[in-house]
């Protein structure tokens, strides 16, 4: 029986392992063949859609160059323009510029600080408060949601019913900033919601451990860390923000002298009313100049505002 025993455990084991590799080979190459199909394709999608971005910035580079390389569009405004057709036209372009940068800081001004707060009560007080805090917390993000879908002239008009209507007062061009504002706080909220979802919980766990107030550790712990992400999506909803052009043909009026003051009587100039204001006149080679410069100088301003925000939070973000 030993004997037999041992001469049974001896035999070779059946082969019947030799068929797996070619097995395992045909479902790698099917694997391969349709991630590359997907790579094709996937390139393919962007390739297309590169096509029609390419294709805008040609034009308006192309069209609009040589108005803003020009030092007058730079320099004055319109106030000594004439009629299109004379050689000593002005095409500068200053005080649109101004009224869309000075603007623009306004609505900053208003719009980051309340949407950084609520921002910082949805993800630090709402999801651990309680349950009033929870349900407050969800109706506040529902209507964050509502506000990033509301077109921009639904905005306008909302203002201009509280404005004019219900206070009795004259339009003014900061009431522009105000309905700027409501479209660039939802966008805001969310990004700086997401950055303040990414701080890891340890920090917030080692700030509560060593006695430190939850306003504290939200001041001195959770801010810094998120600070970048939160500086760039501000900057990002800014550039969001500043070409739209309903809230200004709704709420002011095109001016074409200089002002700095948004809360006087008198309206304003923009990059986007520039463009509308001299489009009505785009068979003519001075007003097709402006429109074309205007466009172009909106799409720079955009892009620097991008780049800074890139910059600053890769200046701010934490090394360890």
């Amino acid at each position: 029986m030993s004997t037999t025993n041992q001469g049974s455990s001896a035999a070779p084991a059946p082969a019947v392992d030799e068929a797996l590799p070619d097995l395992d080979t045909g479902r790698s190459g099917g694997r391969a063949l349709r991630n590359n199909a997907a790579t094709v394709l996937v390139w393919l999608a962007f390739l297309i859609a590169l096509i029609p971005l390419v294709w805008i910035l040609w034009i308006v580079v192309s069209k609009g160059w040589h108005s803003v390389a020009s030092m007058t569009w730079w320099q004055k405004d319109q106030s000594g323009a004439l009629p299109p057709g004379f050689d000593t036209n002005i095409r500068g372009a200053r005080h649109a510029i101004v009224g869309t940068v000075e603007i623009g800081l306004i609505t900053s001004l208003i719009a980051i600080p309340i949407a950084v707060m609520t921002a910082i009560y949805l993800v630090e007080y709402g999801r651990s408060g309680g349950r009033t805090n929870a349900r407050i917390a969800r109706v506040v993000s529902f209507m964050v949601d509502i506000l990033s879908g509301i077109p921009s002239i639904v905005a306008a008009l909302f203002v201009f019913a509280v404005w004019v209507t219900t206070l009795q007062q004259q339009l003014v061009p900061i009431c522009v900033a105000l309905a700027l504002t409501m479209l660039m706080i939802p966008v805001v909220t969310r990004s700086t919601e997401e950055m303040l979802k990414l701080v890891p919980n340890e920090l917030r766990e080692a700030s509560y451990a060593l006695g430190v107030p939850k306003w504290k550790t939200v001041v001195r712990v959770v801010l810094p860390t998120a600070i970048s992400g939160i500086i760039t999506g501000a900057l990002l909803g800014l550039a969001r923000v500043l070409g739209e052009t309903a809230p200004w043909l709704f709420l002011t009026t095109y001016f074409q002298y200089l002002t700095y003051n948004p809360a006087a009587s008198a309206g304003i100039a923009s990059l986007p009313t520039l463009i509308y204001n001299q489009s009505g006149n785009i068979s003519s080679p001075i007003s097709a100049d402006r429109v074309w410069g205007g466009a172009l100088t909106l799409i720079l301003l955009v892009l620097a505002i991008n780049l800074l925000g890139r910059l600053i939070g890769r200046l701010t973000r934490v090394k360890r």
